[in-house]
């Protein structure tokens, strides 16, 4: 069946990448095996999900793990090529986020110019850091500006952080929600949201700790910069959000709380998240939201948003559009048997 969902937070991870990161000793991402993956594979998760169409990307560690200046702008071309000719071959199911050589700047302009205007890229990917350098710091600004002169959506992922793990917490489950706020702390603290004005940032797993914790970091920020706490809010509410592995109900009222209208956006991070992982979380997100609000994260929002999706796939027969009904109702009944007494009732409420 083809659904209705557009995903901005999908993975793709070709064959040479996989090969590539095993000759250099690297087996996992954020603490996570690297799964499987084929566009077979995700076209059968998109079945299940109801997602039409998948903007995908390359997950940390991206090109960075390659030291060499050539080899890592290589890496992230052969990459975009791949991502191109994905959405080539199966015609209006995937765009992509071009991979950049990071944290070369110089690279990077050349490969987004290359993936923006050659490609057809949907945008670009900046991991929260890489090697230690975080999207936001001092030294961007080229990078920024060729970006801002072609609207560009920068898709923003984490990292592991540039410090040891602690043993027992997997990277993925707690170091990368740090890992976003880091970054986006640093596009609004250094002013990179404000000097760049059309750039569209969309920040993974709702932000990481950003809704949540908002206002307190917009009071260091005034602090520090002389701004008021209104104005850094402004700009933080400025990020887009998707909802990958974030719509519960203890993070999704909060995100729908502090989002401007519009700017949250689908996501699943498959096949990071396995496709029983994202079907709950989908229907975390079904169970709170119906009719309009759930269409605008569905696709609405996406599509105002990047101008450059492949067009609606042709719509699903009746009896596949009643199967998936049938499969997302027993989902959303999963769900709701696992949530804690009450919570559910509690996220509706907060979410009208």
């Amino acid at each position: 069946m083809i659904g209705r969902r557009i995903d901005v937070h999908q993975h793709i991870i070709p064959p040479f990448y996989r090969e590539a990161l095993a000759s250099a000793g690297i087996a996992d991402a954020g603490g996570r095996p690297l799964p499987d993956w084929s566009p077979e594979a995700a076209l059968a998760a998109m079945k299940t999900l109801r997602i039409a169409t998948a903007i995908v990307s390359v997950s940390t560690p991206g090109a960075g793990f390659l030291t060499d200046r050539d080899e890592a702008a290589d890496m992230a071309a052969r990459l975009n090529d791949f991502s191109h000719g994905l959405g080539t071959e199966h015609e209006n199911r995937f765009g992509f986020f071009a991979t950049l050589p990071m944290p070369d700047i110089d690279a990077s302009v050349v490969e987004a110019e290359r993936a923006l205007d050659e490609l057809g890229a949907a945008g670009v990917t900046v991991l929260a850091n890489t090697h230690g350098v975080y999207a936001g710091s001092p030294g961007q600004d080229r990078l920024w500006r060729s970006l801002n002169e072609r609207g560009a959506t920068v898709f923003v992922h984490p990292a592991d952080l540039p410090a040891p793990p602690v043993e027992g917490i997997p990277p993925f489950a707690a170091d990368f929600l740090l890992d976003t706020t880091r970054a986006a702390y640093l596009l609004v603290r250094n002013g990179v949201v404000r000097r760049y004005p059309d750039i569209r940032f969309v920040l993974s797993h709702s932000g990481g700790f950003v809704p949540y914790s908002s206002h307190r970091m917009a009071v260091a920020i005034a602090d520090d910069t002389g701004r008021t706490p209104l104005e850094v809010l402004r700009d933080f509410r400025g990020f887009y959000f998707d909802t990958a592995l974030s719509s519960s109900p203890a993070a999704l009222p909060t995100l729908l709380a502090f989002a401007k209208p519009g700017h949250v956006l689908y996501g699943s991070d498959w096949p990071f998240a396995p496709t029983a992982a994202a079907r709950y979380f989908t229907a975390g997100l079904e169970s709170t939201l119906r009719g309009g609000p759930a269409a605008a994260i569905d696709s609405a929002n996406v599509r105002a948003l990047i101008r450059r999706l492949p067009a609606p796939p042709a719509p699903a027969s009746l009896f596949e559009r009643v199967r998936s009904g049938i499969q997302a109702g027993a989902a959303r009944t999963v769900f709701k048997l696992m949530q804690p007494p009450g919570s559910a009732e509690r996220s509706r409420e907060a979410s009208n």
